[in-house]
């Protein structure tokens, strides 16, 4: 999946390094709590921002958070919840479901 920033299209995928560096920087719980957060809608843009930059990372963009505080996301703030949200699914559904989409 991509997300556009800025006018540019960047590749996003939540591999496993990404996964852990998210991890990391959770402030409130585990990967799996962040999951419930977004099942029950009780994610904050906090947690959208860590998975976009952990998509990103995981793509191969060198950046930071900081960095994207001036960017223009393509489709604004709700298209940056929508890819946070689909990167999350994807990177816990099997590998069969992915290739039905999500």
């Amino acid at each position: 999946m991509a997300l556009t920033i800025d006018g540019e299209r960047h590749l996003m995928r939540l591999t496993l390094g990404a996964l852990a560096e998210l991890e990391a920087q959770l402030e409130s719980g585990s990967l799996v709590d962040l999951v419930q957060r977004f099942e029950q809608g009780g994610f904050s843009t906090r947690d959208v921002l860590a998975l976009i930059v952990a998509g990103l990372r995981g793509g191969g963009w060198q950046g930071q958070a900081r960095d994207l505080v001036n960017a223009e996301i393509a489709g604004g703030p709700m298209a940056a919840t929508k890819a946070a949200a689909e990167l999350l699914a994807r990177a816990f559904m099997m590998p069969e479901q992915a290739d039905e989409g999500v």
